[in-house]
């Protein structure tokens, strides 16, 4: 499982000209189920995925599709962890 934290490095006019491509990508890989949530940071600097790919390559292609990745709104942080403890339910967004 990995946490993607983007960054804004451009103003929010930019980001918001892009909004509707980046609501498209996301919607494509939660309908993969590759993404399990997302939303803006507060203040908003940026947001947070938790996306639930099976290695360091398959995130970095999946990002590669964003249009804030392609456009250079954002840039990506990826934090890999092993999720140990959680909700009942949430197993079946952990990658075997």
């Amino acid at each position: 499982m990995f946490i993607l934290s983007l960054n804004y490095i451009k103003p929010l006019e930019e980001v918001d000209r892009e909004i509707k491509a980046h609501i498209q990508y996301l919607e494509k890989y939660y309908s993969l189920q590759k993404f399990v949530c997302s939303g803006r940071k507060n203040p908003r600097s940026g947001g947070i995925i938790l996306c639930n790919a099976k290695n360091m390559e398959e995130v970095k292609r999946i990002i590669s599709e964003d249009p804030f990745y392609i456009n250079k709104i954002a840039e990506y942080e990826i934090v890999e962890f092993l999720p140990t403890k959680y909700a009942d339910g949430f197993e079946r967004f952990i990658t075997k």
